[in-house]
């Protein structure tokens, strides 16, 4: 039973959250916004280059141990 509580109660952190954040962002929009839209470009720019740089190291450690290039059938 504690864990079903604890586990609604993560829930309900993370929709007042969700719910906070998305306030916020509609706040900050109304006020300002060319700097809110020119950040938030900027901030999933940021998140997009950095996913790349994750998903391109995968195939550097492939090409250190020989393994590239290797199809498995």
């Amino acid at each position: 039973m504690k864990k079903f509580s604890h586990a609604r109660a993560n829930i309900a952190l993370l929709i007042a959250m969700l719910l906070t954040s998305a306030a916020t962002m509609v706040w900050l929009f109304w006020h300002f916004p060319v700097a809110t839209a020119i950040v938030t470009l900027t901030v999933v720019l940021g998140l997009s280059i950095s996913t790349r740089w994750a998903t391109d190291g995968d195939g550097l450690s492939e090409l250190e141990h020989g393994d590239a290039g290797v199809q498995s059938n």
